[in-house]
């Protein structure tokens, strides 16, 4: 019995020591792997590591699928890298920048191959909760400052996934997210673009807010012109206004000019001053538009003479002028049949009498005539200066 007992006691030492060996052998093979500099070569020596150890529960073969999973390199397809991914996910037993790895690559991995993009969402707001829980446990403003990065790098993933999967709007708010915590420019411009997306959907109110932080970033001439679209559409005139005329200022438009006009116009009941501010809107429009330059310049001389000035009384004038044309054509049709044929010894002097006072009628009107068309054309040189100066604002050969 004893020295059975004795036998048993040697073998396991025996296998103790042999599982110690391997295991130390294991890991100096998982060492050298990790260390190596050459993607390609710490690959193959990871897939080395799987051929040679795999199942016998190593120590670092969690690790060994994650490494697998998260090293860039030619010498590995994305879906293997996938695969290994997954398999490192449901091990787990890693620290938190490692779990964090594995989630934004895998996420990221699906993303560009475009499948299983609800893993893709999942995988990089599970990113986004381990970065936040290490967040919460460091006192190091480094280490802080780091895993803020990672959480806006987890929402940038979180928007590629939304915008691969069809939802420009959870994309948007996803992408403003990474946007506050990581300050790329190149993310505005992931965010501008999906609100022209929406704008073209006619989702003018999902489209205000990408273009509002767009415009306030950039400051460039399509985004404030996209979000003063978006202000216009909404009903918000003031801030359309606002932004229309900052865009214009970069960029001089037709169609940015005539809705300025217009928004001015509108404005003159409580700020009259906007009538001549909305003038020179339109005469540019006039100029610059392909679409609209008639009406804007019919517009543009409606207000100058209705509301600038007022006191040329110009649409008056005119008015007279045709009124008075007709009573010349009036006078002159009743002369013409009762004396246009007749000789003036063979009237009788009442009929004479008449004659002469339809004949000083028409004078009187012709003088009229005349002054109204001196006064029509002193208005209308005053409308042409303001068109001289729209030429002279815009550097149109005269």
């Amino acid at each position: 019995m004893r020295k059975s007992t004795l036998t048993l006691l040697t073998l396991i030492f025996l296998l103790t020591g042999l599982l110690h060996a391997q295991g130390t052998e294991a890991n100096q093979d998982y060492i050298k792997a990790v260390t190596t500099k050459n993607p390609d070569q710490r690959i193959q020596l990871l897939k080395d590591y799987l051929s040679k150890y795999v199942g016998q529960g190593t120590q670092y073969e969690n690790f060994v699928y994650a490494n697998l999973c998260t090293t860039p390199s030619a010498a590995i397809s994305q879906e293997d890298r996938i695969n290994y991914g997954e398999k490192a996910i449901s091990l787990g037993g890693y620290d938190e920048l490692t779990n964090f790895q594995l989630y934004i690559t895998v996420s990221g991995l699906y993303i560009k191959n475009g499948k299983n993009l609800d893993k893709a969402k999942s995988y990089s707001l599970k990113a986004v909760q381990v970065a936040k829980a290490a967040k919460s446990k460091e006192t190091e403003r480094t280490n802080i400052a780091r895993w803020n990065q990672f959480i806006g790098a987890g929402y940038y993933n979180h928007g590629q996934a939304l915008e691969k999967a069809n939802d420009p709007k959870g994309a948007v708010k996803a992408y403003i997210d990474s946007f506050k915590i990581l300050k790329n420019t190149q993310i505005i411009k992931s965010i501008r673009r999906l609100g022209k997306k929406l704008y073209d959907a006619k989702e003018f109110k999902a489209s205000e807010e990408p273009f509002q932080l767009a415009a306030q970033v950039l400051k460039d001439y399509g985004s404030m012109t996209y979000y003063a679209k978006c202000m216009h559409r909404n009903g918000k005139k003031a801030s359309a206004l606002k932004y229309y005329k900052l865009a214009y200022s970069k960029q001089k438009n037709g169609d940015l000019a005539y809705n300025i006009g217009i928004l001015l116009a509108r404005q003159m009941k409580s700020n009259p001053a906007s009538a001549e501010e909305a003038v020179q809107y339109l005469l540019d429009a006039a100029f610059l538009s392909k679409t609209n330059t008639k009406k804007a310049m019919d517009l543009a001389q409606g207000l100058f003479f209705n509301r600038v000035h007022k006191d040329l009384k110009y649409n008056e004038k005119v008015q007279e002028l045709v009124s008075r044309g007709n009573k010349i054509t009036d006078l002159s049709n009743s002369f013409n049949s009762k004396f246009g044929d007749r000789d003036e010894e063979d009237l009788t002097d009442t009929e004479k009498k008449e004659m002469e006072t339809i004949l000083a009628s028409i004078e009187t009107e012709k003088k009229a005539i005349d002054r109204l068309e001196l006064e029509t054309k002193a208005a209308l040189e005053k409308f042409n200066q303001a068109i001289e100066s729209a030429k002279k604002r815009l550097g149109i050969a005269q």
